[in-house]
């Protein structure tokens, strides 16, 4: 069976890890690459590097990853529905709730497989944790907790923190659980001088009652990526920039002193750190996203997922305008 032909536009700070993993990808050609303001990363490797999506679409794609600042997703996701070519669009799948829409619905109107790029939930600590969750490790749950913090990214430019950080935890927070947000509340501030905003603190509620929190800015020199899951059984610590996950059990040893017996409820037990293989999440992204695209089964981030996903970002912006907790 011949390779997929698979064309990148889109050549900036995250374009030009795509264009490597997809350089030697098994079962994919990447055969031309755009991007308006050419090359700049020198990542094309000898394949013709193209101006646009339309002289992308010429090349006979199968495929496009598309890694374009958020605000032309909506016009290049459009561009190749209408060509008939299947894509994977950078996360947010659009800038706003009517332009995922109509991305997502252009590419389910044409039976075109269509993913959006939330690279997270393809962490090894949290692929770990969606696996013992589903075989009920921590039983009932009870919270998702992350903590998304570091200093500015000097390439965001046009959408503030919750819709380009946001979003990792609002994906990973609803894939982990299986479970949709139902509402949400947040605050936000705008300390860094730009017309968006730098710093949200989220609190939501998913489908089945569990309680979420979200702390998310670009403004701490203290770099962190921490997703905690509670429940029943103890609690998961996931720590995506080491891909580590941590299992801290509620113990089942009684507690014989009495000055620290008197509560009745969680008590420390044994804590494990999984030793779990550590693939590269994006390799392991495009290796799914190809396996849909030949009709296996496969695990991507579905374009409907994505429009969720901008769904709740709008409301956490919402609430933090109203000062109103809003229901999804």
């Amino acid at each position: 069976m011949a390779n997929l032909r698979a064309g990148l536009i889109g050549l900036g700070m995250m374009g030009r890890h795509h264009a490597r993993v997809l350089a030697s990808l098994p079962g994919v050609d990447l055969v031309a690459v755009a991007d308006p303001g050419g090359d700049v990363h020198n990542v094309a490797g000898g394949r013709p590097v193209l101006e646009n999506v339309e002289q992308l679409i010429e090349q006979g794609l199968d495929y496009c990853m598309v890694a374009v600042p958020t605000v032309y997703h909506e016009r290049v996701g459009l561009a190749l529905a209408e060509a008939g070519v299947h894509a994977i669009i950078e996360k947010p799948l659009a800038q706003d709730t009517p332009a995922a829409t109509k991305v997502a619905q252009a590419f389910e109107a044409k039976g075109l497989v269509g993913a959006v790029g939330h690279i997270e939930r393809y962490n090894p600590a949290l692929q770990e944790a969606r696996r013992r969750l589903e075989a009920g490790d921590l039983g009932d749950l009870y919270q998702v907790s992350t903590r998304r913090q570091g200093p500015f990214p000097a390439r965001i430019a046009d959408v503030g923190v919750v819709k380009d950080l946001g979003t990792h935890d609002i994906d990973l927070t609803a894939w982990v659980t299986q479970q949709e947000f139902t509402s949400v509340s947040a605050r936000t501030a705008y300390k860094s001088g730009r017309e968006f905003e730098d710093l949200v603190a989220v609190t939501g509620q998913l489908a089945n009652g569990v309680v979420t929190n979200h702390l998310v800015n670009w403004l701490s020199p203290l770099k962190e990526r921490v997703t905690i899951i509670t429940g029943e059984k103890g609690a998961f610590v996931a720590d995506t920039l080491t891909a580590d996950l941590t299992f801290y059990a509620n113990g089942e040893v009684q507690t014989t002193w009495d000055d620290i017996a008197n509560f009745r409820g969680v008590s420390e037990g044994d804590v494990i750190r999984y030793a779990i293989a550590k693939p590269e999440p994006l390799r392991v992204e495009h290796e799914q996203f190809r396996d849909a695209v030949l009709g296996k089964d496969a695990d991507i981030v579905t374009m409907t997922q994505g429009l969720q996903t901008v769904r709740v970002a709008e409301a956490c912006i919402e609430s933090a305008t109203t000062g109103h907790t809003v229901t999804l």
